[in-house]
């Protein structure tokens, strides 16, 4: 364990609140912009009702505004246009652009002041213990580059926290293909269970995991403890209760969530061949001499190499063995190495994971663990951090979601009928439950824009969602139909023209063609293409306030963990860089057993 350290300083829950209280105050004049559907924007005339300005002008203030530096951290809101300015007290349109724009960047995450650095966090957690990562390490070549950004920065923090914490145990939540479990035990050493409730779709991990295995055998694995000099204990065989489905070392599960794209079915890792193998067995006959500690920041160099590989994976062979001592050791971690070459890498496991879910029954050698997960999808993260603060085996958290469209919120459509007792996704902490907040699913769905990639010029697609909501107005006033229960789907790629476009999208959604000919669809087009920037204004409008929306839900979880007796220390991180991984953003949490601070 690292020498102890104490944890950066996080806002309280006061400050908290008054964070919120500042955010509710804007959201409660802007929500309606971010509630808008761009399917209903002209048959609801959503501009007129909403925005009292051209659309020229607010295109042009969102440009300059976006050029304009970022506010101070430390910006208090006295700075700021009052909310009356940004919108109408009678009409509740907005006003003024530039004053919206620049409260919308005051509440998001990072200029909030909210989030702990994720390098003062390691530093603070590795103490002066040396990491053992490699910070030349290539992009994994099992992964795209998004996943391997996602897979080295986030498994660098848990293998960290684990450290912290004095856990060998993972479980990934989640787990999907097992990206990360895979590389949290390799690189590692870890312990890690992979659960995912979706058991299709597995082939690509089949064939990584076959590849794996395949040149496994040139190498035995050692973990992390054992470069450190800890005792080396390698997982047993892993026993799965009745009624979870393990699918052991050839096949791992895809998680059953939006965005991420997959590896294909011919995706694996590279075959190396043994000329490769050999040079770096010559480069080891000069370091076979050295100390331990010096021969395995040798072999930390080495993982360039092999980038799919743990530290101190290179089997030397006998004839370079020099020292008996040496040899007892290295032959009895080829003993251990041959047990774990027929077990897995890492256990994943086929099960549905809520708040509710005992981890006994799914695990039955659980023990003092670290809880992750990398891109939860809606209500799984929040069922994370309720499963962490609930079980007393969960020591410690790390969980990014994703999906916000997806999250169960209470106080939404509140006429069902609906279960007292049940665990919502949103809102989770007690200030915004008083408030009876509720967003909304387009709301959500809006909080999943991405305003970095945006202003990187990965701009919207608005052509496409121009067609969507003019073909709208066509079914709406021939077809009698104000809302489609259909989705129309990926038409437009597929079209050359907005004709082809409504062709094609009356025929999915079962409705008689005959109905519009040629000459009114294309009237439709003319009469709407002036008003095209309308909607391409709006829809920028509602990029800006994205992250308000994802603040407000950053914010509720983090509350929540505040207001747990059993949680020492809680953050927000921002782990990945926003344009690579527009959900970028952590929710830490460590128990009292963990905090040495």
């Amino acid at each position: 364990m690292a020498a102890a350290c104490p944890l950066p300083r996080t806002p309280d829950l006061p400050t908290l609140h008054d964070k919120l209280q500042g955010l509710l105050s804007f959201l409660r004049g802007a929500l309606a912009i971010s509630s808008a559907h761009t399917v209903d924007f002209y048959t609801k005339s959503v501009w007129q009702e909403l925005v009292d300005l051209p659309p020229e002008s607010v295109l042009a203030a969102l440009r300059e505004s976006a050029v304009e530096a970022e506010p101070r951290e430390a910006e208090t809101g006295s700075g700021f246009t009052e909310l009356p300015k940004i919108f109408c007290e009678t009409s509740q349109k907005l006003l003024s652009v530039e004053a919206f724009a620049r409260t919308a960047k005051h509440y998001s995450v990072q200029n909030l002041g909210l989030c702990t650095p994720s390098e003062q966090l390691l530093t603070a957690l590795q103490g002066n213990k040396r990491q053992r990562v490699d910070e030349n390490v290539k992009a994994i070549e099992f992964m795209n580059t998004k996943k391997s950004h996602e897979v080295q920065a986030m498994s660098e923090l848990i293998c960290s926290i684990a450290d912290y914490c004095g856990l060998k145990q993972i479980i990934d939540v989640g787990s999907g293909k097992g990206y990360l479990s895979s590389f949290l035990s390799l690189k590692y050493g870890l312990n890690v269970y992979g659960i995912d409730s979706s058991n299709t779709n597995t082939h690509g991990a089949k064939e990584r995991n076959r590849k794996l295995k395949k040149h496994w055998s040139l190498y035995h694995p050692h973990s992390r403890a054992d470069a450190n000099g800890w005792a080396s204990e390698r997982p047993r065989e892993l026993k799965v209760p009745k009624g979870v489905e393990c699918k052991g070392d050839a096949e791992s599960v895809q998680r059953s969530r939006l965005g991420n794209p997959d590896l294909s079915a011919t995706d694996g890792l590279p075959d190396f061949s043994g000329s490769a193998i050999s040079v770096i067995r010559k480069q080891q006959k000069n370091v076979l001499a050295q100390p331990a500690e010096e021969e395995n920041l040798y072999f930390e160099d080495a993982f360039s190499l092999i980038d799919f590989l743990p530290v101190d994976a290179i089997e030397p062979t006998s004839s370079q063995v020099q020292n008996t001592e040496k040899s007892g050791l290295r032959k009895e971690r080829r003993n251990t190495a041959s047990k774990a070459r027929d077990s897995s890498i890492y256990s994943p496991l086929t099960s549905f994971i809520t708040a509710d879910s005992q981890l006994h029954d799914i695990i039955e050698d659980l023990e003092d663990c670290l809880m992750v997960g990398l891109h939860t999808c809606g209500d799984l993260a929040p069922s994370t951090l309720r499963i962490f603060t609930s079980k007393a085996e969960v020591k410690a958290v790390c969980s990014v979601g994703c999906c916000y469209h997806l999250l169960s919120e209470e106080f939404e459509n509140q006429h069902k009928d609906r279960c007292a007792n049940e665990n919502w996704g949103f809102p989770m902490c007690h200030y915004l439950k008083e408030e009876r907040w509720c967003c909304g699913r387009n709301a959500r769905m809006s909080a999943c824009l991405a305003l970095q990639r945006v202003a990187v010029g990965q701009g919207l697609p608005t052509e496409s969602l121009f067609y969507r909501a003019v073909l709208q107005n066509i079914i709406k006033d021939y077809y009698g139909i104000s809302k489609c229960e259909q989705h129309v789907g990926k038409i437009y790629s597929k079209c050359s023209s907005f004709l082809e476009y409504v062709r094609m999208s009356l025929k999915k959604l079962g409705l008689d063609e005959s109905k519009v000919s040629e000459e009114i669809i294309m009237d439709y087009y003319e009469n709407y293409k002036p008003r095209m920037n309308e909607l391409e204004a709006f829809n920028m409008l509602k990029v800006v306030l994205a992250p308000c929306i994802e603040t407000l839900i950053l914010l509720d979880r983090l509350c929540y963990l505040k207001e747990q007796d059993g949680v020492a220390w809680s953050a927000l991180v921002k782990l990945f860089d926003p344009v690579q991984s527009p959900r970028c953003y952590a929710v830490i949490a460590l128990k009292k057993q963990c905090d040495r601070g």
